[in-house]
């Protein structure tokens, strides 16, 4: 059975309620010093706020009873915006990097995948590096756990070991982090 068709959704109404929609008989009131004003009735609040010229804007709504603030609710969402950017700019998002190898690098390659972990790591990436084994050479796993002791070995102090050296199919893998 098919629902009827009601329309595009509404949106949902986000953060604290304002003047006439709060919903709350009684409320506690702080005025825009801060103070206490006391517990009065909704209409009273409303009264205060619209006297002020500011807004009536519920900070506490599951106290009892209900908390309300007398503020301009204007300025009250850009400083709650500006406090979010700020959080999301203060916020480092880790990634990881990958570095493939082969159990028989040759020299001048192994050097240049190392330059690409140091940099990652000084970046403050995870690096996880994974060593490929093709065909029969998938029987001598003791030949890519001695590259990846190497490469821990190389990295020196500047990095932690996160996960273990594991066989993930064909495929030997380390995951090191920054060590900070």
């Amino acid at each position: 059975m098919r629902r009827p068709h009601r329309g595009p959704a509404r949106p949902r109404d986000e953060g604290p309620r304002v003047n006439d929609r709060i919903r709350a008989p009684e409320v506690l009131v702080i005025d825009e010093n801060g103070e206490k004003r006391g517990v009065m009735p909704i209409e009273d609040a409303l009264a205060l706020a619209e006297e002020a010229g500011l807004d009536l804007v519920e900070v506490a709504p599951n106290a009892n009873p209900p908390v309300c603030k007398i503020l301009d609710y204007g300025k009250f969402k850009y400083q709650a915006q500006k406090r979010a950017a700020e959080a999301r700019k203060k916020q480092k998002t880790i990634e990881v990097k990958e570095i493939k190898m082969r159990p028989t690098i040759d020299t001048h390659d192994y050097e240049v995948k190392m330059r690409s972990l140091r940099k990652f790591i000084s970046k403050g990436d995870k690096v996880k590096v994974s060593i490929r084994f093709r065909g029969r050479e998938v029987s001598h796993a003791d030949l890519g756990r001695a590259l990846l002791e190497r490469v821990l070995a190389d990295a020196g102090d500047e990095v932690k070991v996160e996960l273990q050296p594991k066989m993930e199919g064909r495929q030997m893998v380390m995951i090191l982090a920054p060590n900070k």
